[in-house]
């Protein structure tokens, strides 16, 4: 009986002796495994650095965009990155909500039948009449016609006011835009070893402010 317990106790004793092993087996591979090396971080951070570029780059117009600007104002309010441009200058003289009127017709003339009614007096009371949160500059007889239309909606009740502020700035906005050092800067074009650096810096400066600090 006692040779018997005396087995069994060594059994035992035997088999924790082997668990602790397996465990300590364990612990010890895990501690090896190697961490992920610095070039694969290295080459993570690369890789989501040039994606960042990428997508910064194509937000930015190319010389032959730019040039189209400058021809004529219609090509810069058919571009969705003429009108982002344009819309920079305009914050820089307090008339951004000229733009924002002009693009908010545009996205009236989309609405559904049902949504029209709702559209037309939400547009109305943020641009159009006296005093509104973002009024835009139209004369009485506009302001008064468009208050009219807006009763019964319709794709074409903001056409007249449209075309007013569409004309404004491309009489007065337009023409100081073509000067400002923002489309200067866009304007870049073959240079001098002495020019490069000065004009890299502004074109860096321009790209921080239109792909919006990224």
């Amino acid at each position: 009986m006692r040779n018997q317990l005396l087995s069994t106790c060594l059994h035992k004793t035997d088999l924790y002796s082997s668990s602790a092993k397996d465990i300590k087996h364990k612990i010890s591979f895990l501690l090896q495994k190697p961490e992920p090396q610095a070039t694969d971080q290295k080459q993570i951070k690369e890789k989501a650095d040039a994606v960042a570029a990428a997508s910064a780059s194509a937000k930015m117009p190319t010389q032959a965009e730019v040039e189209k600007w400058k021809e004529s104002f219609s090509y810069v309010m058919s571009s969705q990155k003429g009108r982002k441009v344009f819309g920079h200058f305009l914050k820089s003289e307090f008339s951004e909500e000229n733009l924002d009127f002009w693009v908010a017709c545009e996205d009236y003339k989309k609405s559904t039948p049902s949504e029209m009614a709702t559209k037309a007096k939400t547009l109305y009371q943020q641009h159009v009449e006296a005093d509104a949160p973002n009024e835009v500059n139209l004369d009485a007889a506009t302001r008064e016609e468009t208050r009219q239309n807006v009763q019964n909606a319709c794709p074409s009740c903001f056409n007249v006011a449209q075309k007013t502020i569409y004309t404004l700035m491309e009489k007065d906005s337009y023409r100081r835009f073509l000067k400002s050092k923002l489309i200067q800067n866009l304007s870049l074009t073959q240079s001098t070893d002495a020019d490069e650096k000065k004009k890299n810096c502004n074109y860096a400066q321009t790209k921080q402010i239109l792909t919006g600090g990224a």
